[in-house]
């Protein structure tokens, strides 16, 4: 079996949340009898040109197409598959409800993308996406094709070593004592604002590794932040090697309003790390309170959170040797069966399980 795993902007992407989902996915099918080509178009100009001349048109071969983003490349995949026959997966990362609150304007775009989304997805044989609350968001546009959720599951190979590099990025961040930490790009949806007021109302280290835009695209809450944040706060930009940041942190604090899985929750969590969560829907799906997370809804009670654990270092360990274990039952093993089992199920005709 021949497959496309596709995801333009592929270089932009990198480290993102749906990069590290797609890169996941093409280490996950290593393991398969899969073959995977990740370009939909022949590898070089002559080849295309060739192609061209013979009759064969400019697009690669293969027998399933599997597209992860949904801009113009994806919808020249897809309509390709559909004039040729060929079984369409279209990945759902994207969601009218997590664009928003992320770039300049994306809020005010969102009802709108909620309207191409029904239309692009609904081309599908079988739409994948990372829970069931994203398939639930899917289905009240709503979607017309099938939807099967499934974990993007967490690479927990890439992070071994994170440990190794503690001093080195808790020296170069200024890091000390309880170290309170997030990872990923900067955004409002990603609860900023909670972050840099629960580090204005502790004395905590708050370190926030990642990217952020303070450009033309970039919001004015994230830009308010970067240029006013609490002294205790501290935004790393870009970093060499992620493994550093779980490496350095002691507790994982994500107050996200919106998230189809949240990728960064696993990553910690493989790591051993505490971690704090707002308590959205989606992560009843997967982690539970008390045992492998704390989960908060109020400010009152994720500052509540953190001083708990300042205070007491064995929950601490517990929670995070009781994360491990359920970021352990999202392995790219796992993942990589059901990529196949969905594969299946599209070249058959039968999509729904």
């Amino acid at each position: 079996m021949r497959v496309l795993n596709y995801l333009e902007l592929a270089s932009q992407l990198d480290r993102s949340g749906i990069g590290t989902a797609t890169d996941q996915q093409r280490a996950a099918l290593e393991t398969t009898d899969v073959d995977v080509v990740t370009s939909p178009w022949p590898d070089s100009p002559r080849a295309v040109v060739s192609r061209f001349a013979n009759g064969e048109g400019i697009f690669a071969d293969y027998d399933i197409a599997h597209c992860n983003l949904i801009g113009p490349g994806s919808v020249a995949v897809a309509r390709h598959a559909k004039r040729n026959d060929i079984p369409l997966v279209l990945h759902a990362h994207v969601t009218r409800e997590d664009f928003a609150e992320s770039f300049r304007g994306s809020t005010a775009v969102a009802p709108a993308l909620g309207r191409y989304l029904k239309w692009f997805y609904s081309q599908a044989d079988l739409v994948l996406c990372p829970s069931e609350y994203t398939k639930g968001v899917l289905e009240s546009y709503p979607v017309d094709a099938p939807i099967r959720p499934m974990s993007n599951g967490v690479d927990t190979e890439a992070l071994e070593g994170h440990e190794t590099l503690r001093d080195e990025y808790r020296e170069k961040y200024d890091m000390d004592g309880m170290a309170v930490f997030a990872v990923g790009s900067v955004f409002e949806r990603k609860g900023l604002t909670m972050f840099c007021e629960l580090a204005r109302e502790t004395d905590y280290d708050f370190t926030w590794f990642g990217t952020y835009d303070t450009g033309p695209h970039g919001s004015k809450t994230v830009k308010y932040w970067v240029n006013n944040h609490p002294e205790n706060v501290t935004f790393t930009g870009w970093v060499d090697d992620i493994r550093g940041a779980y490496g350095a942190g002691d507790v994982y604090l994500f107050p996200t309003k919106n998230e189809n899985q949240g990728l960064v929750v696993l990553e910690a969590m493989a790591c051993g790390k505490a971690v704090v969560l707002r308590d959205i829907p989606v992560f009843e799906e997967f982690y539970t309170h008390g045992h492998d997370c704390l989960k908060c809804s109020t400010k009152a009670e994720f500052k509540r959170a953190l001083d708990l654990l300042a205070r007491d270092p064995e929950l601490r360990a517990r929670l995070g040797e009781n994360a491990k274990a359920t970021a352990a039952e999202h392995s790219l093993d796992r993942v990589g069966e059901r990529l196949v089992e969905a594969y299946e199920d599209v070249q058959t005709g039968a999509p729904e399980r």
